[in-house]
Formats: structure tokens, sequence, C-alpha cells
């Protein structure tokens, strides 16, 4: 074998083997990526799993609406989303509302988005039994100055047993710093434990002492 035959054939064995370090490299990088999103997932799961434990904790054993409402609005915003968090309970042709004392606006120049409700919205929503974005409120009439909605991430999560609508959770703040899918998620979570504790709470204050 003459030195041009060795030459060729060992660019060929060289191009061989930076192909095949090429392929392991971007199987590794393909690995490591996989491994990293399930950590990240798992971590959110624990952190969900916390969240959830730590607000059941909170509300064990009140029984004053007001004070239920506070503590969960309280916990959502320390241990959930950092966002104005408001609930609105249905009642026959109106509604209550409740939100926490002090309770800062997070969105541009201090806009409060639940000032814009009515009874006519607020039944809409509880009918739909969804989670509503801003865009579905519009839609079933919302009405406010354009500029500034436009300037807020907002969303409906219901409230509610067996299909039977007892309200929702507002939860808003500015499109700067949008809503995330895990936020909703993890509010999402502790809906129907907050569902039977508010029933409970409504049960005890009609009842003869």
């Amino acid at each position: 074998m003459d030195h041009k035959q060795r030459h060729k054939r060992l660019r060929l064995l060289i191009s061989r083997l930076n192909k095949e370090r090429k392929r392991q490299a971007k199987k590794i990088e393909i690995l490591c990526v996989d491994f990293i999103a399930a950590q990240r997932d798992f971590i959110e799961r624990l952190n969900t799993i916390s969240f959830t434990a730590n607000f059941y904790e909170a509300i064990t054993g009140i029984t004053d609406l007001g004070k239920l409402l506070r503590t969960a609005g309280k916990v959502i915003k320390e241990g959930g989303v950092q966002a104005n968090v408001t609930f609105f309970l249905r009642q026959a042709g109106s509604f209550e509302m409740h939100m926490l004392e002090n309770d800062k606006a997070t969105t541009p120049e201090g806009y409060r988005l639940e000032n814009s409700f009515n009874p006519e919205l607020v039944e809409s929503i509880c009918k739909s039994n969804k989670a509503c974005s801003i865009d579905d409120m519009f839609a079933m009439g919302l009405q406010g100055n354009l500029i500034d909605l436009n300037k807020i991430s907002a969303v409906t999560i219901p409230l509610g047993e067996h299909g039977r609508s007892l309200g929702f959770i507002l939860i808003y703040r500015s499109s700067q710093n949008k809503l995330t899918t895990d936020e909703l998620h993890k509010i999402s979570g502790i809906t129907s434990g907050l569902s039977r504790a508010i029933q409970a709470c409504q049960v005890l204050s009609h009842s003869p002492d």
C-alpha cells in the first residue's frame, strides 16, 4: 500500500470518527435536555404539592366565610401567584365580592379590574363554569377602558362542586408579566377543597344559633 492510499484511508477513518463523535454528542445533548426537563417537571410537581398542603393546612378549621377567603387569598398570593386575587360568590341576581384588605394593585396606574364587574357579567362567567381569559370576559360583556384592559393579564377560575357554580376566583396582574399555565394549574388544584369550605361556611352562617 503506497503513501497516498494510506493517507486516503486515514482521512476516511478520521471522517467516520468525527461523524460518530457528532452523533454521540447529539445523543448526549438530547439526553441532557430530557433529564433537565424531567427534573424541572418533578420540582414543579413538588412545589404544587407543597403549596396545596400549605393551603389546606391554613384554611382547616375556619368557619367564618370572610376569614376563609382572606386566608385563601393571602396563601395564594404568598405561595401561588403574585397577583391581585378577588373572590366572586354567586347570589340570586347579584354577587358578593371579597378581596384582601390593603391589597395593592399589580397593574399599571393601579387599575382595579374587579371594579368593571357587574351582576350580568358575574352570572355569565359562573354559567360558563370554566376558566375564562380576558377575551372571554369581553365576549360576555366586560366593560372598561380598552387601553387599561389591554395592559392586564387576567383569568377567572371557577369555584363549585358537582356542576354547581358557587362563583369564581379572579386572578390578574400586568400583561408585562403574563400569568403562566403553571401558576393557574397550581391555583386550580385547590379550588375543589376551597369550594367545599365555602359551602360549609355558608351553611353555618344560615344555621340557627
